[in-house]
């Protein structure tokens, strides 16, 4: 399958640079898969298609403050290193990281960086594919000094340095478990509030996690959509989740996945021919693109996603590429906003 099948023409000008004031004031996109019928909505209106029943399931992670910024050691020049992933059992005074660096040719094998309040990093080497490890030394807890010093990792496209208010607005509001470098954003649109109403109707809430990975948003470089591959992302299924996730495919009832990553995690937890999950810790670099036949999810919030990205493929394989496709150019002539910040998308 050539990759050129799932792209697409966009305007910069429909690209979210920056979230609106209230989280559910974001428009829906509601896309029937058996009809193609489409519906212009507000996410708030979310509770009229989610029925007493549904298990609605979130990916629960937080976003961590992957963008540290610092000096080359007895050099002065500005480094910038973003954490990927952590690599093998760290201790109380260091942690290894797979990182991206800039300016990366410049950091050689032993190159030290310093960021302030005792938090410096070693570079041990590069790694085939490009990133490099970087030893991280450290005074207190290396998760706290991230927290204060580090930089919102928000996404290339936007084009823009974080400010303040992504703090908040780069989390769901359900945000618990810290491990993520970029947001699982169909989240992003709930809120509290929305999440109680939808309680009180009956709808069953279930958290699991994936930690997202780089990879999850990186465009397909290979010409053939099979050549590609993806990076491992750790996940957890809840027993509690598994548990009513089960009980609703046993009983006929929906499971709605908030996002992409909340899929992968459920499709990757029912291995095998079952079609009930497994609860429990895990890796996975499941590549979702159409022929993949899911055996979980029942419908999908997303948001719109890049071209030749991953994850318009998982959405083609959902809903199949012409209509998703026809979805977008619809979309993009209703001037809907795309990406992390833009507006959602509901396909049942």
């Amino acid at each position: 399958m050539n990759t050129s099948l799932f792209d697409y023409e966009l305007p910069k000008s429909l690209v979210a640079k920056r979230p609106l004031p209230r989280r559910d004031d974001s428009r829906l996109f509601v896309l029937h898969r058996d009809t193609g019928e489409t519906e212009h909505r507000r996410f708030s209106d979310i509770l009229d298609y989610l029925h007493p029943g549904d298990v609605l399931v979130t990916n629960d992670t937080r976003v961590i403050r992957a963008r540290l910024v610092g000096e080359k050691e007895g050099g002065g020049a500005r480094v910038e290193l973003f954490l990927v992933r952590k690599e093998g059992m760290p201790n109380h005074y260091s942690e290894d990281w797979v990182v991206l660096a800039r300016p990366a040719k410049r950091l050689k094998r032993g190159q030290r960086v310093v960021f302030g309040y005792g938090l410096s990093a070693e570079i041990l080497g590069a790694l085939p594919d490009g990133t490099r490890l970087a030893r991280f030394t450290f005074k207190g807890r290396f998760a706290d000094l991230v927290e204060s010093i580090g930089h919102v990792p928000l996404p290339p496209y936007l084009g823009r340095e974080d400010e303040p208010e992504d703090a908040e607005r780069y989390q769901t509001v359900y945000a618990r478990e810290p491990g993520s470098v970029a947001a699982p954003t169909a989240g992003l649109h709930f809120t509290e509030g929305l999440l109680d109403m939808l309680r009180m109707k009956g709808v069953v809430v279930a958290p699991v996690t994936l930690d997202v990975g780089l990879g999850t948003f990186m465009p397909v470089k290979t010409d053939v959509v099979e050549e590609h591959r993806m990076h491992a992302e750790r996940y957890d299924v809840p027993d509690a989740s598994a548990r009513e996730i089960n009980a609703a495919k046993a009983e006929g009832r929906r499971v709605v996945c908030v996002g992409t990553t909340a899929v992968r995690t459920l499709e990757s937890a029912a291995s095998g021919h079952e079609v009930s999950v497994k609860p429990g810790r895990g890796e996975t670099d499941i590549f979702i693109y159409p022929g993949y036949e899911f055996r979980v999810c029942d419908a999908l919030i997303t948001n719109f996603h890049l071209p030749k990205s991953t994850l318009l493929m998982l959405v083609s394989a959902f809903a199949g590429r012409e209509r998703i496709l026809t979805a977008y150019a619809e979309a993009v002539k209703q001037r809907y906003r795309f990406f992390s910040y833009g507006d959602a998308m509901l396909i049942e």
